[in-house]
C-alpha cells in the first residue's frame, strides 16, 4: 500500500477498522456522543386498543339503552303523585337559613276550605206568625156552597176533602156541619170574642166534628183541614131547604 492511498477508517470521523464507525465528532452518524434516534411509535397498537375499548363502551350503552326501553314499554304508568302544600323555601339571602315568610291569605285559602253557601230560597215569602189575620169578612155558605175557609178569599173547592164547612137543613133548624179533618167548638163566654189563643187553647182538646144546630149570634172556634184557626160568628139564618144560607162574620188566622 501506498502512503499517498488515503487511510480507511481513520480517526477523526473517518470510517474505523474494518468498515466499523469510528470515533468521530459529536453529531456524526455512529460516533460516541450522538444523540440516540427515537425509537418509531408504535401506532398501530395503541389506535387498535382504543377502538377496542370503545367498541366495549359502546356495547354496554347499547345494552342499558335496551333494557331501560323495554322496562318502559312494558311499566304501567305511575299514578300522578298526591298534590300536597309544599313546603316553604328557605329564603336565600335570610341569616341561618330561616324560612321565607309566606302570604298568610294564601295560607289561610290552601287550609281552608270554604263554608257551603245554604240553598237560596227565593220566591218564598217569610213564614207570618200564627196569630196574623189571613182573611176577615162576611161569608155565605149555602146547601149547595160549601167553603174552604184556607183560599183567600174562602171558595167552594172542587175537592171535596178541601172544603171546611157546609149547612143543611134538619127540619127547620138550619145545621152546621164541619167537613173532613175540621174540627170546631162553640165558644160559650158571650162577654168577649174569642181571640187567636183563646181558640188555640181550646179547640184541639175540646174540638168536633159534630154536625150543629145554629142560631143567630152563635159563636164558634174552628180548625181547618190545612191546620189555620178561624172564629166564625152566625150573623144571618135565610131559606129553607135547598136555598138554606147562612151568613157568617169569620176572621181566619195564618195559624
Amino acid at each position: 500500500m501506498s502512503s499517498e492511498q488515503p487511510h480507511q477508517g481513520g480517526y477523526g470521523g473517518q470510517p474505523g477498522y474494518g468498515g466499523q464507525p469510528g470515533y468521530g465528532a459529536p453529531g456524526a452518524p455512529g460516533g460516541y456522543g450522538a444523540p440516540a434516534q427515537p425509537a418509531p411509535a408504535r401506532t398501530a397498537s395503541h389506535r387498535g386498543a382504543w377502538i377496542g375499548a370503545g367498541a366495549t363502551l359502546l356495547a354496554a350503552v347499547i345494552g342499558v339503552v335496551g333494557t331501560y326501553v323495554v322496562t318502559s314499554g312494558n311499566a304501567k304508568p305511575a299514578p300522578p303523585a298526591a298534590q300536597g302544600v309544599a313546603p316553604s323555601a328557605t329564603t336565600a339571602g335570610a341569616p341561618g337559613g330561616e324560612a321565607a315568610p309566606s302570604d298568610a291569605s294564601q295560607s289561610q285559602g290552601a287550609s281552608q276550605s270554604p263554608e257551603p253557601q245554604a240553598p237560596a230560597t227565593a220566591g218564598t215569602p217569610p213564614a207570618k206568625p200564627a196569630d196574623t189575620v189571613q182573611w176577615q169578612g162576611a161569608l155565605a155558605i149555602t146547601y149547595a156552597d160549601a167553603k174552604d175557609l184556607d183560599s183567600t178569599p174562602p171558595v167552594e173547592s172542587e175537592i171535596n176533602e178541601e172544603n171546611d164547612f157546609s149547612v143543611y137543613p134538619f127540619g127547620t133548624n138550619h145545621m152546621l156541619r164541619p167537613e173532613g179533618a175540621t174540627k170546631a167548638l162553640v165558644w160559650k163566654d158571650s162577654t168577649k170574642a174569642p181571640s187567636h189563643a183563646d181558640c188555640a187553647g181550646v179547640v184541639d182538646t175540646l174540638g168536633t166534628g159534630t154536625d150543629m144546630k145554629m142560631k143567630t149570634g152563635l159563636v164558634l172556634c174552628a180548625r181547618t183541614n190545612d191546620g189555620r184557626l178561624a172564629r166564625l160568628t152566625v150573623k144571618e139564618l135565610t131559606g129553607q131547604a135547598s136555598d138554606m144560607t147562612g151568613v157568617f162574620d169569620i176572621v181566619v188566622w195564618s195559624g
